[in-house]
């Protein structure tokens, strides 16, 4: 795979595919991780005299231009870390985005309207994707595919442009492969893997891949209501996927044959009312312990003991890989969990790895000093699939 620096990109137009999906509140970014993670490659381009054109996604629009999607609060954010102005077109490939990119002299920087606002970015129809790639080849000389949080995805700009025109990694998505292979490849052991966020079924394939790899996994998270569930224990009116108990169970008793430790929660948080995030009332949480749930009570955190319990098995790891939160760490009361396994990371001396989406955005909101870990992923998706072994469609393109 080559990266930026075996381009020769000085007078050239450069197309970065850069992950700038950004959560909003309005038109205010209430998180600027990704731009600032791509904003170092970003700058090294334009510094080396490129014609930056960058595109990225931006939630979920329906393949149409949604004003409540736009990109630009996050073009008007990368300009200021830039130092400097950053061209906005108000389209994709249209009139908007030719004079633009049209427009860029040397060292210059340019941000496209959402790539999902053409079907053509996410269609599953070969042609149609295919068509919009070439569209966007039009507004380019080469091609630096710098966003690794959609690179599990087969969308135009990710898998069909790549082909269409000489290409590199960027220094982001070089820097992420790079470290997850230290998750995968002679990894440094004991090595602990701590999973959380809302659904199992988001990381069955997760885990089944880290029973070949991990000496210990540590669950939280809505997700380990089903794991207790699947031990006959009541979980009352928590998070349950009653459709992947028995895989959930067969994952116990092979974590068992291998010699695997799967470390559940001993106690927890619970509340009848499910906490209103808005408005951060009190939701009046009690300690029970993880097999004692009340019928009418919701699991919304791991417990004091719990959390004493991860330290500890955290402490003697030398890789820790960390993806999902252990509780609704966006409300004070519940979040004492995820803050556990951050400082849990950071008092341990391993080479530690949050995996992105959830548990990235909280140890920024908790206000944890992200240059303390050994590496905050910008892809939570994307570190999962590579995970479990998935080809992803994004390397795949960047590949010779």
């Amino acid at each position: 795979m080559k990266t930026i620096d075996d381009l020769q990109v000085a007078g050239k137009r450069v197309f970065v595919r850069a992950d700038l999906n950004v959560p909003l509140d309005g038109t205010t970014i209430t998180d600027d991780g990704r731009i600032r993670a791509v904003q170092p490659t970003i700058a090294k381009l334009a510094e080396a005299g490129a014609k930056v054109v960058v595109a990225s996604h931006l939630g979920r629009p329906k393949g149409a231009p949604d004003p409540a999607f736009s990109l630009a609060p996050a073009a008007k954010r990368l300009g200021e870390l830039l130092g400097t102005g950053v061209a906005f077109a108000t389209d994709t490939v249209g009139e908007s985005a030719q004079a633009t990119v049209a427009g860029l002299a040397d060292g210059q920087v340019a941000v496209l309207e959402n790539l999902r606002f053409n079907a053509g970015e996410t269609s599953k129809d070969d042609a149609e994707r295919g068509a919009f790639a070439d569209q966007l080849a039009q507004l380019a000389d080469l091609y630096v595919g710098d966003g690794f949080g959609a690179v599990h995805r087969k969308h135009a700009s990710v898998y069909d442009l790549p082909a269409r025109l000489p290409h590199a990694a960027g220094d982001l998505i070089a820097a992420e492969v790079t470290v997850l292979k230290k998750l995968t490849e002679d990894v440094k052991r004991p090595y602990a893997v701590v999973l959380g966020g809302a659904k199992v079924s988001d990381k069955l394939g997760v885990i089944d891949h880290l029973l070949e790899k991990a000496d210990r996994i540590l669950i939280g998270g809505g997700m380990a209501y089903t794991f207790l569930k699947a031990q006959g224990h009541e979980v009352g009116i928590s998070l349950l996927q009653e459709d992947q108990i028995p895989a959930v169970k067969d994952y116990m008793k092979r974590a068992e044959e291998r010699g695997v430790e799967f470390v559940l929660p001993v106690d927890v948080l619970i509340s009848a009312d499910f906490p209103d995030l808005k408005t951060k009332a009190p939701a009046h949480p009690t300690v029970v312990a993880a097999d004692a749930i009340p019928a009418d009570q919701e699991g919304l955190d791991i417990g004091p003991k719990t959390r004493e319990l991860y330290a500890d098995k955290l402490k003697d790891a030398a890789t820790v890989f960390w993806n999902g939160p252990m509780g609704v760490f966006e409300h004070p009361d519940y979040a004492n969990g995820t803050k556990a396994v951050a400082q849990g990371l950071l008092d341990s001396e391993a080479f530690t790895v949050v995996g992105g989406g959830d548990s990235a955005a909280a140890v920024r909101l908790l206000g944890f000093d992200e240059n303390a870990f050994g590496h905050i992923s910008t892809g939570g998706g994307a570190s999962l699939e590579y995970l479990e072994g998935k080809t992803l469609p994004g390397l795949a393109a960047l590949e010779d």
